[in-house]
């Protein structure tokens, strides 16, 4: 058993966030069935972003969302769920005849889970964007990247993972606790914008207290410090030093061989020239030599490991955090307990009357 068997959700097919959030849940357990948009009964496609990754644990249902008979049998799944989770934009549940009313009407339990760039509402809510662009304005992209150089993307974790898909997932779960006892479901509006916003609160209350600038690449936490940043090795593969606490800061310094009056932590205007000593003693050795130098000490240096290394690395292969079979893959998580979880496989396609049969 896991903390979410025995829910039933629905998930729209999509990309991005709503792909990774139905992952989530069916990690937890969850019953998901993936309706996909497909008119073929039973022949499901698969979209080769999410592939068998990120659309694992639950079966995918083809289905023709203007096609009455398919939608007469969308809503009679919808009447055995506890959630639905889609991605679309603005309006286009409502155009499908698919809107929080009309399903409220056939379950006023269901939990209504909405995850947009924007939001439901505001003056961009009918416009296209992407991951960058929510993290733009929300204000979470500007302070990553290099001081003299653009703002550097995150990959796609901030906005469309970070500040969407787990959003909605903390939205749907509460939903589902509030329904529990209430009887009545809930709209969860889930925005990127939103959720990116709110992962930026450490950085508005250090810049309440002016410990934080606009000035990208001169701050604790964004490359500024030279003990809290990355370094070039001579192989050409890098370390990552977190070394913020005065007592890890000693041990950094000490592992290079420095004293605390040649490298004082704190000296801002000396921390230019820090980092530049700092990367000549680091392009000295290779990567793993650094990596084992500074193992079993409390320096806060690690390897920076590419997406093939992480899952070899003795410290994730002991806690099962990566699946190996049958592709390598991040296990599920958080765990609950002491056994590592194990994704699950995704299930064959399913066709709409297979569906209804299974939640009957």
């Amino acid at each position: 058993m896991k903390p979410l068997s025995g829910l039933r959700i629905l998930e729209f097919d999509g990309l991005g966030p709503v792909t990774f959030a139905g992952m989530v849940l069916a990690d937890m357990g969850a019953e998901i069935l993936r309706l996909t948009r497909n008119a073929s009964a039973g022949a499901a496609v698969i979209s080769e972003v999410g592939g068998e990754v990120m659309h694992r644990g639950r079966a995918a249902v083809g289905v023709n969302l203007k096609d009455s008979a398919d939608h007469a049998r969308v809503l009679d799944l919808i009447a055995g769920a506890d959630a639905l989770i889609e991605g679309f934009r603005p309006g286009v549940m409502e155009r499908l005849g698919l809107g929080p009313d009309i399903v409220a009407a056939r379950n006023p339990r269901l939990v209504y889970g909405r995850i947009t760039g924007w939001g439901q509402t505001g003056p961009k809510a009918d416009q296209v964007g992407h991951d960058i662009n929510y993290a733009a304005l929300s204000g979470a992209l500007h302070p990553m990247g290099e001081p003299d150089r653009p703002p550097r993307p995150p990959l796609n974790l901030v906005a469309d993972y970070g500040g969407g898909a787990m959003f909605l997932v903390t939205g749907v779960l509460a939903g589902l606790l509030e329904a529990k006892t209430t009887g009545r479901g809930r709209v969860v509006d889930a925005a990127m914008t939103d959720g990116s916003a709110l992962l930026t609160s450490l950085f508005h209350a250090l810049g309440a207290r002016e410990l934080w600038s606009d000035t990208r690449g001169a701050n604790l936490l964004d490359g500024g410090a030279p003990f809290y940043r990355c370094y070039a090795c001579r192989d050409g593969r890098f370390v990552a030093v977190g070394a913020l606490e005065p007592q890890f800061y000693a041990a950094l310094i000490a592992g290079l061989g420095l004293t605390a009056e040649e490298a004082p932590q704190f000296d801002m205007a000396g921390w230019p020239a820090l980092h530049a000593r700092f990367e000549t003693l680091f392009a000295a050795r290779d990567r793993d030599d650094w990596t084992a130098h500074f193992e079993g000490t409390d320096a806060c240096v690690t390897p920076v490991l590419t997406l093939h290394e992480a899952p070899l690395h003795p410290h994730n292969l002991a806690r099962g955090t990566f699946a190996l079979q049958p592709v390598p893959q991040p296990a599920p998580a958080p765990r609950f307990g002491q056994t590592p979880p194990t994704p699950a496989p995704q299930p064959a396609p399913l066709s709409l009357d297979e569906a209804l049969n299974l939640w009957r």
